[in-house]
């Protein structure tokens, strides 16, 4: 039996929708009566490289549960960037989070992706293949990371 015209290939069905990527893992200890009590902090990036990309922050006991959590917290905060023809951004743009300041300028084809590695990682899961980028201040991942989404999320078209 022919399966449906709009049934999705075997390569659509393999192709997961977004991509994740793991920043960052932090080991966090809370001091009780007993002793310490060790948790993990998962900061996680999630897009799917056409112009939809999320960031999650998530804290368990383990750490494949805390990354599990922070995907799933990521999918639920997703920005949309319109991109230029050029696979960049529309326009120069900078952001601040915390004492962390991303500024980002478009660039022609050819130039590839210029960023450091936690900024790096958002731009290329939203789909930006050729801007310059630079990180001001403090270079905490998570803000660096926060500071970036921001600045995507400050992005308007013509």
């Amino acid at each position: 039996m022919r399966p449906p015209r709009n049934a999705p290939t075997a390569e659509e069905q393999v192709r997961p929708e977004f991509e994740e990527t793991t920043v960052e893992i932090n080991r966090i200890t809370r001091v009780v009566k007993g002793g310490r009590r060790m948790r993990f902090r998962a900061l996680v990036v999630v897009g799917n490289r056409d112009g939809k990309v999320g960031v999650g922050v998530a804290k368990a006991s383990e750490v494949q549960l805390a990354v599990q959590k922070a995907s799933a917290a990521a999918k639920r905060k997703l920005v949309t960037v319109d991109l230029t023809a050029a696979r960049s951004i529309a326009h120069e743009v900078q952001a601040t989070y915390g004492s962390s300041t991303v500024l980002l300028k478009p660039a022609g084809i050819g130039t590839s992706l210029i960023a450091g590695g936690s900024a790096r990682s958002v731009l290329s899961l939203v789909g930006v293949e050729n801007v310059l980028s630079k990180s001001l201040g403090s270079n905490n991942k998570m803000n660096v990371v926060m500071a970036t989404l921001a600045a995507l999320a400050q992005l308007r078209t013509k």
